[in-house]
């Protein structure tokens, strides 16, 4: 099954840390992130917790102390997140949790989606629902320091400033064998569109479409550009004729028409750019709050590299979506 992907970067990944030296350290804790302690009991119980769940066991089997500092990973980065989001003032419900998994999931089998990350990621419910809290956490941070408007208004005013790329040209491609024919094709369509599914009939092959298409300018701009070229200088109820040898003789392009689509079309792809944008945001935000919190890891399960405790290199969580996807195409083989 086919998903689409949140924009571009919304990874549900397993960020929010930092190192900063200090004296702090005491053998019963694990890490100090600011003013609060994540015991070392507190970390095995919930390593131990993790570990009841058999896919999670196996996942963790091959290295446990790599996998305590994973979790103590997703500890540290809740209390930075918790950090950030009473510095800017935002929550995010458990329902609102809820609904972006939803989304993420597209239908797949909730069961088997879980199952897939607790085997692949060694991760549980909990896990996931707090990396999609911090990922709705970015963008409402971002929201709220007014680094991305993602109000409908706003959609429409990238609607208004994005209308050339939204466009959408409805092309008609028809391969024949030389360049008589494809003058006459290209003059028979030219005196009726319509006829184009007729036409292309009688040339049917993998360099044909069978009906005119709808290209957006990011689909224009994969064509080649003998192709492309052509498509973008011809005017609605034109065409071109073109020799490309690779596609096994002459094409005939006819420009249909030039359409932008109704707000209502794109603004699922307006909302999820937007939100990609306000995800990165977000994430320099968050860093901001990280940066001013003290965190000291315990020597004893490594160091911090980047976002992760690791001792030699640390992992994230793949996309929700990613999961969904293999997993709707196991259950449908």
């Amino acid at each position: 099954m086919s998903r689409r992907r949140l924009l571009a970067g919304l990874v549900v990944g397993l960020t929010g840390l930092v190192a900063l030296t200090g004296c702090r350290s005491s053998p019963s804790v694990a890490a100090y992130v600011g003013e609060e302690q994540i015991s070392v009991d507190s970390l095995a119980a919930a390593v131990d917790e993790r570990l009841a769940d058999p896919g999670i066991a196996t996942f963790a089997a091959g290295d446990r102390t790599a996998y305590a500092r994973q979790v103590l990973s997703q500890q540290v980065a809740e209390r930075v997140y918790a950090a950030a989001a009473e510095r800017y003032d935002v929550e995010v419900s458990d329902a609102d949790v809820a609904d972006r998994i939803d989304v993420l999931l597209a239908g797949a089998p909730p069961e088997a989606v879980f199952q897939q990350l607790a085997e692949q990621q060694g991760v549980n419910a909990h896990d996931v629902q707090e990396n999609i809290r911090q990922q709705l956490l970015r963008q409402r941070a971002a929201t709220a320091a007014d680094a991305v408007d993602l109000s409908d208004a706003a959609l429409r005013q990238r609607y208004e400033k994005s209308r050339d790329t939204l466009a959408q040209v409805q092309l008609g491609v028809i391969t024949v064998p030389d360049q008589a024919t494809a003058d006459a094709v290209l003059a028979q369509l030219t005196a009726d569109p319509a006829s184009y599914p007729t036409v292309a009939a009688q040339y049917a092959g993998s360099s044909t479409l069978a009906e005119t298409q709808a290209f957006t300018a990011d689909q224009l701009a994969q064509l080649p550009e003998v192709l492309a070229a052509p498509v973008t200088a011809t005017a609605p109820g034109q065409g071109f004729t073109q020799s490309v040898p690779q596609a096994g003789g002459v094409v005939v392009g006819f420009v249909v028409g030039r359409d932008v689509p109704a707000f209502a079309d794109v603004r699922d792809q307006l909302a999820q750019k937007a939100a990609s944008e306000a995800d990165a945001a977000g994430a320099e935000l968050v860093g901001d709050v990280r940066d001013d919190i003290r965190i000291t890891v315990n020597p004893r399960y490594g160091v911090l590299d980047g976002d992760q405790v690791v001792a030699g290199t640390g992992g994230v969580v793949q996309l929700l979506e990613d999961a969904g996807n293999a997993a709707a195409g196991s259950s449908g083989n």
